[in-house]
């Protein structure tokens, strides 16, 4: 019977410090956006650019996007709908389905949080060359395909 090696060396693994960039990325972000008065999360900041690029989504194709659950969306968009942000219409064809859009107040918003994206675009960057980002968004599209690809096999 072959022995299973347990030790894994998580310094010299890319998923700790892959994981370790979101958080403390999403930290700056939460704190970013509360230092300017703005009550939104990451996650709704998202959605609403993906609305600010295509109103009139619906709820499977904003979850399909942002790799969200159906479960998760409902309610990530019940909070944004709560706080304004956005309105969800049913399907002039099928009422089924609700598509969500834009209000001026989410508008307003995400307008306002274009300025921290972009100051935390360059801290992220912050140091590093043109050749070294494109060379690292090349290789994180690999992790992404390879896993994407593994997710059809499951």
């Amino acid at each position: 019977m072959q022995e299973i090696d347990l030790e894994i060396d998580l310094e010299k693994s890319l998923g700790p410090w892959l994981g370790k960039t979101i958080k403390i990325t999403d930290y700056y972000l939460h704190e970013a956006f509360h230092q300017n008065g703005l009550d939104i999360s990451k996650e709704q900041m998202i959605v609403l650019g993906k609305l600010n690029k295509n109103d009139g989504l619906n709820q499977n194709e904003i979850a399909d996007l942002i790799w969200r659950d159906k479960s998760s969306i409902a309610r990530l968009l019940a909070k944004m709908e709560r706080k304004g942000y956005i309105i969800k219409r049913q399907h002039e064809q099928d009422r089924r389905v609700n598509l969500v859009y834009l209000t001026e107040s989410g508008r307003e918003i995400f307008r306002k949080t274009r300025p921290i994206i972009q100051k935390a675009i360059n801290i992220l960057e912050m140091d590093l060359s043109k050749s070294e980002i494109n060379r690292m968004i090349e290789i994180l599209k690999r992790i992404q395909d390879n896993f994407t690809r593994e997710l059809k096999s499951l």
